[in-house]
């Protein structure tokens, strides 16, 4: 197969940030991508239904001309969040998520949830409603080794909660092990799960061996082989619960690259030439539609996009190495193999 066509895809857990970093990486999102899910991570949060409608217009703004992206808000879950606030921005279309942190996992998440029980009337009426909670699945407790956090998430934490509010929608993000691929399996229509493009290509060895790799390192960190196997399986197995969530985390390299550096994978300008080598490798490119461009959709309750793209399998396609921003340059993600698909214009 040299050519694919597909359903425009979409992206269900996008990092924008604000202000030069928003212009500066939005474009690499709209290029190929009809829709996204935004993290509402910023300093400070997106709390309520005003911030993230003014989120909203500062996205909106920085669209290239012409662009027909659609960002799909979502609100940062507190133990102050008011269910009128939520109910009232999901009413109106406002938001299509709530995102659910463990206060500390990863970047910008210090306003987290730390007593979920203060959060339980809050989840109940988004079940009522049928809003979908997106979930950072990682414990954070300091005693928890960093590689079995999100397996002790699920036990102690996420299946609790889906046992104790029934019909709760829950997408647990950016999934890195076994153990979720097979839980989220196992969870019947009320749970799917995102996976990135980096996650089904490193593996904990690509950050560590042979000398630190910091743009390698994201949150939750890669796994050891076995998992990345599993991940890779899970996406190219058809399965409707699966879908693609990039989890494109820029950072500046001045705040990677530094003795405490930050965590993401900033990958919103290769992505699809990220997934398609990897299913090519599969011999699974018939089931690339479904993962990037209808499983999401499905889950969402939202009709696909009607409009398509087309990949060309060629000669090694090359990505810039960097973006430019106004505040300095931002490292796109180097897979380390050559990526032979693109995305013809």
């Amino acid at each position: 197969m040299q050519t694919l066509t597909l359903r425009r895809p979409d992206d269900w857990h996008l990092h924008l940030r604000d202000g030069a970093m928003l212009r500066a990486v939005l474009p690499e999102t709209t290029r190929h991508f009809g829709r996204a899910i935004i993290m509402p991570n910023l300093v400070p949060p997106v709390v309520t239904g005003r911030e993230a409608a003014e989120y909203r217009d500062r996205i909106l703004s920085a669209k290239p001309r012409g662009s027909k992206f659609q960002p799909l808000m979502t609100l940062y879950l507190t133990e102050e969040t008011e269910v009128r606030d939520l109910r009232a921005a999901a009413e109106i279309g406002l938001i299509t998520a709530v995102k659910l942190y463990p206060a500390g996992a990863t970047t910008n998440s210090a306003s987290g949830v730390r007593d979920f029980s203060k959060v339980r009337r809050v989840l109940e009426n988004m079940a009522q409603i049928g809003l979908p909670l997106c979930v950072h699945g990682e414990v954070t407790d300091s005693e928890i080794d960093i590689f079995d956090r999100e397996a002790v998430f699920i036990d102690r934490v996420l299946d609790p909660i889906r046992r104790d509010i029934p019909g709760l929608r829950v997408v647990m993000e950016h999934v890195t092990t076994s153990d979720a691929v097979s839980y989220v399996r196992e969870g019947g229509d009320d749970i799917g799960a995102t996976i990135t493009a980096h996650h089904l290509i490193i593996n904990r060895n690509h950050i560590l061996a042979g000398g630190i790799k910091p743009h390698y390192y994201c949150l939750p960190v890669a796994k050891r082989e076995t998992h990345r196997q599993a991940l890779v399986e899970a996406a190219t197995s058809g399965d409707t619960s699966f879908f693609l969530g990039t989890d494109s985390a820029p950072h500046l390299d001045a705040a990677k690259l530094q003795p405490c550096g930050c965590a993401g994978c900033f990958t919103a300008t290769n992505t699809m030439s990220l997934v398609a080598e990897v299913f090519d490798q599969q011999d699974a490119l018939e089931k690339l539609e479904a993962f990037t461009s209808l499983n999401g959709p499905a889950f969402y309750r939202l009709e696909p996009n009607a409009d398509t793209i087309t990949m060309v399998k060629g000669d090694p396609v090359s990505y810039p190495d960097h973006i430019d921003t106004e505040d300095g340059p931002v490292t796109v993600f180097d897979p380390g193999m050559p990526l032979h698909w693109r995305v013809e214009y």
